[in-house]
């Protein structure tokens, strides 16, 4: 007897030790947390008040009739007003803010703060897009005591543990009445746990239902109530206890359910949220919200009932939060853009071990913007359930994907990694490495304008060409159209993707030369010199593609493309910054050459069809591909601030019946005529001069004497082109 007792009582000292050294160095393992770049409001923004409601929306701020806080605005009259939220950004902090919005007819007109005095420029918040958990899947947000509203503890101690504040952990009345349902059940049917036991559970336990569970459970609960106040056993519990799942993300602590469930800081949410959440403490799995409404209204107005009877807020409060729907978004956050989430892991994972991003509390800044991000993804499912319904082929659906970046600054501001792009699954922006076809094209014309020997308006042969292969076969392209021209210029033989003549540029200069501009802008590995890399047989995915036309977008300057500007510590101190890196690739007068050139395939040429989309004055510059056998659809063009690739074509690579200009264009004007691009607009550089010429035959001429055919290109100054017959012109670049 005397054994069993030292036996015992030392294995409760054990425990004691063991639970009260556990919980005095208890660090919550916190995962990297991804936001994207906060919308920037300063006068003269192109956004009205309808636009400007909508990011605030996004970011789960709520229309009031009165201000009460920060993430409640009023609107109306031309005007609105907001509290804006305290926010770290990648470079400092800022603390709530009242900001008063003007509208004017262009947007914004006008900013003030809460004195009244004029602001510049405001940032709303950085959206949260995203966190990088461990493989354990556990993702949690931690709430200092400050940061829970005081209602919280309240209800959970009124509807959880009505003891809490008076027992030593275990509740003996709650034990006795568990045992019997026990006893009669004839196993562990009924728990009878107070907040303590089940914070230990959660922290230190497993899930096991057994009698020894139990009995270490109420000696640790016990334990922690002897060398721990009820305040951090409150706030600790709110930081652990289970409230959800999210796919492979178990959600834990009121803090992440609170922005899981409302998109919403825990401090800002009302009586009916937080009657929600704690309704959902007794069964996550049960009670959840966005599979059960209806299950969960039922319970949340349970405990609202609860609380009135048990004096925790007045029957008239409870009576008017029961009629309040659930309020819980559509989307779990951080779900909506796993494929540029990719993007952030697989650049992070170049500089981070993979410890530091799932447990160290990193904040990610990203250059993703949400409007942008929105519209591809809504441009390409369109076109792609049209295209569908058109040219369908069997059972499986065409594919897509898009990426959007800002060419003076590499930042990719969308990324959109198949038509589902909620599906966390293959990315095909970054993984789907696809035959170019006639994309590799401007860069065989930018090598050859740089030899000196050629212009937009230099003549070149659009007939049959064989070219003998190092097997001793021959090679002998023919034109997508099966068509010869004659003599063309290179506008024309551009514009129109005309593969006998670019072949037959392209063997004049030599494939090595090729080679070299396409390694100056960005390609990683070195093509394989054969002369079927002129019509783009070589396999990139659509991030690469990007990174080549960056170049060419940003006047033969290249930048490495970033999701990623900055990583911050979990206390805001800046880690990493990752700066603008510009690398001059090529002569500026020769891509503005080229840049000339890739306009008319809009206005002449093979991505003609856009302008039906396109708003009326957009200069932008661009081209189609089209692989062997219609596998692939390309469009990859550019505006003065925004580049955009899309590609199209099926998983499995079979034929699709759609050339770039049938499949990947419209997605792209669709993209360019929705998010408020700037046209392409420069003078041009040194030494080259604007002329009209015939997009036919290369002859000068002028708009009001060919009206159809008359195209600008770029030549340099004293470049001779003779005039077209009847037109009266002298020929001459300058």
């Amino acid at each position: 007897m005397l054994a069993a007792v030292l036996i015992g009582g030392g294995y409760v000292l054990y425990l004691d030790r063991l639970v009260t050294e556990q919980f005095r160095s208890l660090r919550w393992t916190l995962p990297a947390r991804v936001y994207a770049a906060p919308v920037q409001l300063y006068a003269g923004a192109g956004l009205d008040e309808a636009q400007l409601e909508h990011e605030l929306h996004r970011l789960a701020y709520r229309r009031v009739a009165e201000l009460h806080g920060p993430g409640t605005y009023v609107a109306g009259a031309g005007q609105l007003t907001v509290v804006l939220r305290p926010v770290q950004f990648a470079d400092r902090s800022r603390a709530a803010m009242l900001l008063r919005v003007g509208f004017g007819p262009a947007g914004i007109q006008d900013l003030r703060n809460g004195a009244g005095a004029q602001v510049p420029v405001v940032r709303l918040d950085p959206l949260l897009i995203g966190s990088l958990f461990p493989s354990d899947g556990v993702d949690r947000i931690v709430v200092t005591p400050e940061q829970v509203p005081p209602l919280l503890p309240a209800a959970l101690k009124a509807i959880e543990d009505r003891t809490f504040d008076t027992n030593w952990g275990i509740d003996p009345r709650g034990i006795l009445r568990a045992a019997w349902v026990d006893l009669r059940a004839h196993h562990l049917a009924e728990g009878g746990s107070t907040l303590t036991q089940e914070l230990v559970r959660s922290y230190f336990l497993s899930d096991q239902r057994t009698f020894g569970r139990k009995i270490r459970e109420a000696i640790m609960a016990v334990s922690l109530t002897a060398h721990f106040s009820k305040a951090d056993l409150m706030n600790a519990y709110i930081n652990e206890i289970f409230l959800g799942q999210d796919g492979n993300r178990s959600v834990h602590g009121f803090g992440l359910a609170s922005e899981f469930y409302f998109g919403e800081p825990l401090d800002e949410l009302d009586l009916p949220q937080i009657a929600m959440l704690v309704a959902i403490v007794r069964g996550p799995t049960y009670y959840d919200p966005r599979r059960f409404p209806t299950r969960v209204l039922a319970r949340r107005n349970l405990v609202l009932k609860l609380l009135a009877e048990r004096g925790v807020v007045s029957r008239e409060r409870a009576e008017a939060a029961m009629r309040e729907p659930l309020g819980v978004t559509r989307h779990a956050s951080g779900a909506y853009y796993p494929a540029y989430l990719d993007l952030v892991r697989r650049t992070l994972r170049r500089d981070y071990p993979e410890r530091s991003l799932t447990e160290s509390g990193l904040r990610i800044y990203t250059s993703l913007d949400p409007r942008v991000q929105e519209i591809a993804e809504h441009a390409l499912d369109a076109e792609l359930h049209q295209l569908d319904r058109t040219h369908h082929h069997g059972r499986e659906h065409l594919q897509g994907s898009v990426v959007v970046t800002s060419p003076q600054t590499g930042d990719v501001l969308a990324l959109v990694g198949g038509r589902d792009a909620d599906f966390d699954g293959f990315n095909r922006a970054l993984d789907a490495r696809r035959s170019i076809g006639s994309l590799v094209k401007p860069f065989i014309y930018l090598t050859a304008l740089e030899t000196g020997q050629y212009t937009p308006a230099s003549i070149i042969e659009d007939e049959p060409i064989a070219v003998r292969l190092a097997t001793g076969q021959y090679w002998r392209p023919r034109n997508y159209s099966r068509i010869f021209h004659g003599p063309v210029p290179l506008v024309r033989a551009l514009g129109d993707s005309l593969n006998a003549a670019t072949v037959r540029l392209g063997m004049s200069i030599g494939l090595g030369p090729v080679t070299q501009t396409l390694l100056r802008f960005g390609l990683k590995q070195v093509p394989q010199e054969v002369p079927a890399m002129l019509l783009g047989a070589s396999d990139l995915s659509p991030l690469e593609v990007a990174q080549l036309y960056n170049g060419l977008a940003d006047g033969g300057f290249r930048e490495p493309l970033r999701a990623v500007q900055a990583v911050v510590s979990a206390d805001g101190k800046p880690l990493k910054a990752f700066p603008v890196r510009v690398t001059p690739v090529a002569p500026s007068a020769e891509v503005y050459a080229l840049t000339t050139m890739m306009e008319q395939v809009l206005t002449h040429g093979t991505g003609e069809p856009a302008e039906s989309i396109l708003p009326p004055g957009l200069v932008a510059a661009g081209k189609t591909g089209t692989s062997q056998r219609d596998r692939d659809s390309w469009f990859a063009g550019f505006t003065g601030s925004d580049l955009a690739v899309v590609w199209v074509g099926y998983d499995h690579n079979q034929p699709t019946g759609l050339t770039g200009s049938m499949g990947a264009l419209p997605v792209w004007a669709h993209i360019m005529a929705s998010i408020g691009t700037l046209p392409l607009s420069m003078p041009p550089p040194q030494g080259q001069t604007d002329v009209w010429i015939d997009f036919a035959t290369g002859l000068a001429t002028t708009p009001a004497c060919d009206p159809a055919n008359a195209v600008e290109v770029a030549v340099p100054l004293g470049t001779q082109i003779a005039p077209m017959s009847g037109c009266g012109l002298l020929g001459g670049g300058g």
